[in-house]
């Protein structure tokens, strides 16, 4: 399978996100100018600070032309994932439920955390078995997820929080824990963390990311597990 990276001005994560992708599957990256998508079968919108963050996190990257076709060819079933500020861009494109907002302790915090999957049997959770806890690394300053009472009861009860943070984990003050959200159909997902960070023990301390880009091959390969 092939996935399409974007990469913005202000990206600083495509890079492993394309080392991540490729070691499941093809990759290439994609130029915030282009509308073209390269015949990629899942995109994955990185981390970084796109724009600059100027406006707000991610808020002018939703409007750049890769980012139109990205929105099409997510309300055509295509699989998204975004990671970190691709989270945020998800979020301003209405791709996804709720916002990010500053952490409550007010600074930029890099650190590893451990991640409990709610539900193993999404499209980019599929490779993880039931009870699986991940270790992955998160850095952000504005991670803190929200959404109101009442789109989070939606959410709860459609299966859309995929991922939490384990105990004493949420640095950021996420609200429910909450590190991971796809939509309701089930083929866009955002997340905090950077599973690209976690593909190799030698220079990660873990490769439980992997299993988020390895569920998207399977999913996109039709594999049922």
């Amino acid at each position: 399978m092939k996935f399409g990276v974007l990469q913005f001005p202000g990206s600083c994560d495509e890079v492993d996100a394309l080392g991540a992708a490729r070691r499941v599957g093809d990759a290439e990256l994609i130029w915030h100018g282009e509308r073209d998508l390269k015949d990629a079968e899942a995109i994955v919108v990185p981390g970084g600070f796109s724009y600059g963050d100027y406006l707000r996190a991610g808020a002018i990257a939703r409007f750049s032309p890769a980012m139109e076709s990205v929105i099409a060819f997510a309300n055509d079933g295509g699989l998204v994932l975004g990671i970190c500020n691709g989270f945020q861009v998800l979020c301003e494109a209405r791709l996804l439920p709720g916002a990010l907002l500053a952490n409550t302790n007010l600074r930029f915090t890099s650190r590893q955390v451990d991640l409990d999957v709610v539900r193993c049997d999404t499209a980019f959770t599929r490779a993880c078995e039931p009870g699986r806890r991940l270790s992955i690394p998160a850095k952000h300053a504005w991670g803190r997820y929200y959404a109101e009472a009442e789109s989070l009861a939606a959410m709860q009860d459609s299966g859309q929080v995929v991922l939490r943070y384990g105990p004493g984990e949420n640095f950021n003050g996420s609200v429910g824990d909450i590190a991971g959200v796809c939509n309701e159909r089930g083929n866009v997902f955002g997340l905090m963390p950077h599973p690209e960070h976690a593909v190799d023990e030698l220079v990660g301390g873990s490769a439980d990311g992997l299993e988020i880009f390895e569920s998207m091959r399977l999913a996109v390969e039709g594999v049922r597990v």
